[in-house]
């Protein structure tokens, strides 16, 4: 990793130190090694999931759920969605175990409320959801975002993810060098997009898609939801890519924070206007960019939907950390999905035509099925060279036989009862979306 002086938070920053700070930051290379996932829910009533839960009786429920002795970081997303973060973890099976017992703590304290965890990558039942929290960060991102159109508030108020966090890499070459990583990252992207697709609907009525959550990222501002291209070294891409992004914000001790139209950081730095922008004002910034891979001094995977089930985010984390983190595997894996690369652009859904089908098809696509069939046995190859106990391989092979081998998602579960159309049909019906 490159040396850098890191400037104090309130001290105003020249476009040099910028640049500097995320060369340093966002990619920290070398051991330990460790691994980390982010989940967010839905909360719903167990038996009548359509009823609108009040937001006294959703606030009343988080400040139970903040008085739990967790490992994990407990926080909520503006539409009342639950997220826990894990704390980093040595070995996937450490990370398995300690949010496995963090999530039985929420889940018995939410059922003695009547209350329940619902995993999907978009809400199924619910019309579109009341803003739980009225903050100036939230005030100021919903109207950042309602420029682009309605996505922005679905995203906000009504879209959950599974999140899984790796290792940036080493600075050596070779599979597990930060360069290789990150391309190989972005290469996964659209199978996991594809093979983890579970959100076919939204507020009550199909969307024509699988994963109607990473539809509603394509939607947004075009360069916060993007990657810089590939083919550059990373650390100097994603400097580049920051400071030329759209600011979000521009946060302020009283009152509502300014919402500027038009003004990238690197201008913002440059004239500084409306005040000088601060050490603080960048680490700001980089939790408002989206991309699909995001260098947070690890690499944090956002582009899988929320899953069913009690332990279906088990899956996702498992199957993405055998990928990257065992050697065998990820130089495999590279071979495998490197060529679905295009990385002569910015890399993400608003570009990328594989991203999109891979939203709207999931694993009924030819090549996306392929790319799953081979890394899914790949990484089942690769569990028990990186500790994953008996109960997690099982996991992950059960998946593999009851949806990859088939060319099928869980989206595809929950097409057929709602819509009376096959599951591999793939064709859009009305957008409830606007």
């Amino acid at each position: 990793m490159p040396p850098c002086d890191l400037a104090e938070s309130g001290t105003p920053l020249s476009e040099d130190e910028a640049e500097d700070l995320l060369r340093c930051i966002c990619f920290k290379t070398g051991p330990p090694r460790t691994t980390g996932v982010e989940l967010e829910w839905f909360v719903h009533e167990p038996h009548v999931p359509q009823l609108t839960i009040s937001p006294d009786r959703l606030r009343t429920a988080f400040t139970r759920l903040r008085a739990l002795p967790l490992r994990s970081a407990l926080t909520v997303e503006p539409g009342g969605q639950l997220e826990l973060s894990s704390p980093p973890a040595a070995s996937l099976m450490e990370c398995v175990t300690t949010v496995s017992a963090d999530l039985a703590a929420v889940r018995g304290a939410l059922g003695g409320l009547g209350l329940t965890l619902a995993g999907f990558g978009t809400d199924p039942w619910q019309p579109p959801r009341a803003r739980l929290l009225r903050e100036p960060r939230y005030d100021a991102m919903e109207a950042y975002l309602d420029r682009s159109g309605p996505a922005g508030r679905a995203m906000m108020r009504d879209s959950a993810s599974v999140q899984v966090c790796l290792d940036a890499g080493h600075e050596e070459p070779g599979p597990l060098g930060f360069e290789r990583r990150w391309r190989l990252a972005h290469a996964l992207g659209p199978v996991l997009v594809a093979a983890f697709a579970n959100s076919p609907s939204l507020h009550g009525a199909r969307t024509g898609w699988r994963s109607t959550r990473q539809s509603l990222w394509s939607e947004l501002d075009p360069v916060r939801g993007m990657a810089p291209p590939l083919a550059g070294e990373p650390r100097a891409a994603w400097a580049a890519h920051a400071l030329d992004a759209p600011v979000m914000c521009v946060r302020g001790d009283e009152g509502p924070w300014a919402v500027p139209d038009g003004l990238t950081f690197r201008q913002w730095l440059r004239e500084g206007r409306p005040r000088a922008a601060t050490r603080a004002d960048l680490d700001y910034h980089l939790t408002t960019l989206f991309p699909p891979v995001r260098p947070r001094g690890h690499l944090e995977l956002r582009m899988i939907d929320a899953q069913s089930g009690e332990d279906g985010w088990i899956v996702p984390l498992a199957v993405t950390a055998a990928l990257l983190d065992d050697p065998e595997a990820a130089d495999a894996a590279y071979r495998t999905v490197g060529p679905l690369l295009d990385d002569t652009g910015p890399v993400g859904p608003p570009r990328d035509a594989l991203w999109t089908t891979a939203a709207r098809d999931g694993l009924a696509h030819p090549a996306l099925h392929a790319a799953a069939v081979s890394c899914f046995t790949l990484a089942l190859e690769a569990l028990p060279r990186i500790g994953a106990g008996p109960a997690v391989r099982d996991a992950v092979a059960a998946f593999h036989e009851r949806y990859v081998v088939r060319g099928r998602c869980p989206a595809d579960d929950h097409l057929s009862p709602m819509t009376g159309t096959g599951t591999g049909s793939g064709a859009p019906g009305k957008d409830v979306r606007t």
